[in-house]
């Protein structure tokens, strides 16, 4: 279900980028906006997008860890602990 939810405000993202994109273009062509700014601009909004998407990444992250924890549910690393333990006592 997150990833779901991931993988739609990505979509949502990518396809706010298109519009954009578009009407930079179509103000360009109007000569409405300079090629250098539109592009400066451009690389500006993938920058932020970019940005944006990491710290959303470390947010679901951080709560996925917050919720493992509140369930009890063993990690990965729990599990490679016991192993070692039980292991090393045989």
């Amino acid at each position: 279900m997150l990833e779901k939810l991931l993988y739609t405000g990505i979509g949502a993202a990518t396809l706010f980028k298109e519009k954009v994109e578009e009407e930079v273009k179509k103000m360009e062509e109007n000569g409405k906006i300079k090629t250098d700014d539109a592009k400066t601009f451009l690389e500006s909004i993938e920058t932020k997008g970019k940005e944006e998407e990491e710290r959303i990444k470390e947010a679901m992250k951080d709560a996925l860890k917050e919720v493992i924890n509140e369930l009890g549910l063993a990690t990965k690393a729990d599990i490679e602990k016991l192993k070692e333990d039980l292991t090393s006592k045989h």
